[in-house]
């Protein structure tokens, strides 16, 4: 079953950030990931939205640790780190379909 990570923070340092998606892009195909949706202004139903917000499907949730503590990863995830605040990750599990 696949599986959803669920992204969403502020930028706060625009310049910083710019260079952390491109990073991710490459890496993802490795462990099977696939950006889904992404939006830097996306219309809020309910609360205040983040500045960034992405859903990224993996195939299962070995492959989303495998990427998050992939060393590549660890290399450049502190762009991230020094450029967004309010930074909400979560991990979904797919419903199975009966």
């Amino acid at each position: 079953m696949p599986v959803y990570v669920v992204n969403a923070y502020d930028i706060n340092d625009p310049d910083t950030f710019k260079q952390y998606p491109p990073q991710v892009a490459q890496l993802l195909p490795k462990y099977g990931g696939k950006v889904l949706a992404m939006d830097t202004a996306p219309k809020a139903l309910e609360g205040k939205p983040r500045t960034m917000n992405a859903i990224i499907e993996f195939p299962s949730e070995e492959a989303v640790m495998g990427f998050y503590n992939d060393p590549e990863y660890q290399a450049f995830i502190h762009l991230r780190h020094d450029s967004t605040s309010n930074t909400t990750m979560l991990m979904l599990r797919a419903f199975e379909k009966k």
